[in-house]
């Protein structure tokens, strides 16, 4: 992707960041995602005092896009901002989401709060990933 393309997807991730419900760790996410045919979905995290119920914001905007009808394998990135000193990486259960509905090397860009980016990718967030099921 070309860098205007990744700054403005990164600016999603952190607008969307204004619609988290975090009444409970106060800890606001936003992610934003670009498919195949360009068009960006963003999600929020979403907190339930039972945290197990909780849903991230990259998951939010993956389950957003497939209930928009699109398919896997049609991620082309995700950016993930939060309010953080440091590079704020996706946990393991949206990590594994990722690896069911992205490519290997689907970019995933990190940000903090300086606004730096750094890239990584599905595989080197998910080097040994649980890919399949045999049955």
């Amino acid at each position: 992707m070309e860098t205007n393309d990744i700054y403005l997807l990164m600016q999603k991730a952190h607008e969307v960041k204004e619609n988290s419900y975090s009444p409970y760790s106060n800890f606001r996410v936003g992610a934003a995602i670009k498919m195949d045919d360009d068009h960006i979905f963003t999600g929020a995290n979403i907190e339930n005092v039972s945290f197990g119920a909780t849903n991230c914001a990259e998951r939010s905007a993956i389950f957003t896009a497939l209930s928009a009808g699109y398919q896997r394998k049609t991620i082309k990135a995700i950016a993930v901002a939060g309010d953080t000193e440091d590079f704020l990486p996706p946990c393991s259960i949206c990590r594994q989401v990722m690896v069911e509905f992205c490519e290997p090397d689907t970019p995933v860009y990190l940000t903090r709060e300086d606004q730096s980016i750094l890239t990584t990718s599905v595989k080197e967030l998910v080097p040994f990933a649980f890919e399949t099921m045999d049955m």
